[in-house]
């Protein structure tokens, strides 16, 4: 039977394509999708083509070769079922229904529903954040965005001993981090603490010269956001320069130097595993869709959907294929 794959087509636009029915080469095995998911951040500039034509899709995943060169096949959220044994495993693959991975890119996964393991590159992300954003008991942290990346973030500073606080503006955002425990403002009610640390995860190319202001001296900002070809302003002629202020970048691909006596990508990924039964991640899947209407979760997505944390895509099998 063929397989079905999700393909950006140009800005804004999705379809469904058949594919050859995937055959497993040695040392492969057949994987069958129960439900991928979509990120609201890189995906959603993806999807509204706000990522250069030329870049990579992704250097550190090998099921995601090429560029964003239309057409292409996108995503990194998949979980599933091996076909041979029913192993429930996650995949770093696009959005497809049927596909065969290498065995050792399999993440087995514990006894978790399978949408919320979607979200497990975002917990793995903030994971990463919280590492890079280092120690600071009773320091208080300001995470802008009350996205699913930023509040995962600041659950997980306040497990680290920080005490975060998440500038989020639209108020049904701050209303759900507010009964996960996360403690919320919204950002025009901001006072000029004067920080150690800011981190922002909005995707608001406007948010990192706002939060230069609230950074106490020698302080650092800390972007998890990527903005694509959005171009960001930053006042870097006064309080930056004679604060002695420093903005760091945090990315999931690697990890930095100064953590490799310590950390690794294998106990980085173990440790996310673990926090997959720890974390309520089953109140951030807020919505799912048939992976036949991909093109309307999508637009739902790309339109901040009011209530919309994580949006998943259901791969019902019992359906009648129709292209």
């Amino acid at each position: 039977m063929p397989a079905r794959a999700l393909f950006h087509t140009a800005p804004r636009c999705v379809e469904i394509r058949e594919l050859p029915a995937p055959r497993p080469a040695a040392g492969e095995v057949l994987v069958r999708t129960v439900c991928s998911g979509i990120s609201g951040g890189t995906e959603r500039l993806v999807y509204r083509g706000e990522v250069p034509a030329d870049l990579a899709l992704d250097d550190t995943i090998d099921a995601l070769g090429g560029t964003f060169s239309y057409p292409f096949a996108y995503g990194y959220a998949c979980v599933g079922e091996v076909a041979e044994s029913g192993q429930a495993v996650f995949v770093f693959h696009p959005h497809q229904d049927v596909f065969a991975a290498r065995a050792d890119d399999l993440i087995p996964l514990p006894g978790v529903d399978p949408a919320s393991a979607t979200l497990l590159p975002l917990v793995e992300t903030a994971l990463q954040v919280t590492l890079d954003a280092g120690t600071g008991y009773r320091d208080r942290v300001v995470v802008l965005g009350a996205g699913v990346l930023g509040l995962l973030t600041g659950l997980l500073l306040r497990r680290a001993g920080w005490r975060p606080l998440i500038a989020e503006p639209q108020a049904w955002r701050r209303a759900v981090a507010s009964s996960l425990g996360a403690t919320t403002v919204a950002p025009e009610e901001l006072v000029k603490d004067e920080v150690p640390l800011v981190i922002d995860a909005s995707g608001n190319p406007d948010a990192p010269a706002m939060a230069l202001n609230l950074l106490a001296h020698e302080g650092t900002l800390l972007i998890a956001s990527w903005f694509g070809t959005k171009p960001v302003v930053l006042p870097l002629g006064g309080a930056f320069h004679r604060r002695r202020l420093t903005i760091r970048s945090t990315q999931v691909s690697t990890v930095p130097a100064r953590l490799s006596g310590t950390w690794s990508r294998s106990r980085r990924r173990q440790e996310t595993v673990e926090l997959l039964t720890e974390l309520p991640l089953a109140e951030l899947c807020t919505h799912v869709f048939d992976f036949g209407d991909a093109a309307e979760a999508f637009r739902a997505v790309d339109q901040g959907k009011p209530g919309l944390m994580h949006a998943v895509l259901n791969y019902d099998r019992s359906a009648v294929r129709d292209l």
